[in-house]
């Protein structure tokens, strides 16, 4: 209820589903203008604190031909719950990619709509994926390491005619891009 209130004062100038109107079309021109204001670099840095506690941190990024810093630094801890020998000190890498895929696949549906005109009163979601832990481990080798299955399920209030348009905004989604279509992963380790 909460935010519908919001979404409805902010529906009053040019913002729709509290996306900034102005400004997203303003990027959206530039990049049209000039193709290469559209390559961009996010990064993420990362520290072992122990057993299987690590932390990353994100602090700026590459775009619009700069370096841009964020207001502040982010960090999000990841570990394993005891069964897997961890210390629960937060959210497992896997579960940390659920939220990736959730948050993402929300702020392409939410963007684009507003784009388009829908309004978008509510919009929530579950994500559930199916790991074998034996490929993991290293029990199995035929047995893949990752998710053979992620399922998202999203629940909208919104003018039922949109939902079909809705539905379809999903594929603007990034994370949702690279877990379907894969990307080149290159790792590279050095001794300190």
């Amino acid at each position: 209820m909460k935010q519908a209130k919001q979404n409805e004062q902010m529906n009053n100038g040019r913002q729709i589903n509290g996306v900034d109107l102005d400004t997203l079309m303003a990027t959206v021109a530039a990049i049209q203008a000039d193709p290469e204001l559209g390559a961009s670099k996010f990064r993420a840095r990362n520290a072992w604190l122990g057993g299987n506690h690590n932390r990353s941190t994100v602090s700026g990024f590459y775009g619009a031909k700069q370096e841009i810093a964020h207001q502040q630094t982010f960090t999000m801890d990841a570990d394993e719950p005891a069964i897997l020998a961890g210390h629960d000190q937060g959210a497992n890498p896997v579960e940390h990619l659920l939220h990736a895929l959730a948050s993402c696949l929300t702020t392409s549906m939410v963007a684009h709509a507003a784009v388009r005109g829908i309004e978008i009163k509510e919009l929530e979601s579950e994500l559930e994926g199916d790991i074998d832990l034996r490929g993991f481990l290293g029990l199995a080798p035929d047995v893949p390491k990752g998710y053979t299955e992620i399922r998202a399920k999203f629940r909208v209030k919104a003018s039922p005619e949109d939902l079909p348009r809705i539905r379809e905004l999903a594929a603007f989604s990034p994370v949702f891009n690279t877990i379907t279509q894969g990307a080149r992963v290159v790792v590279d380790v050095k001794l300190k």
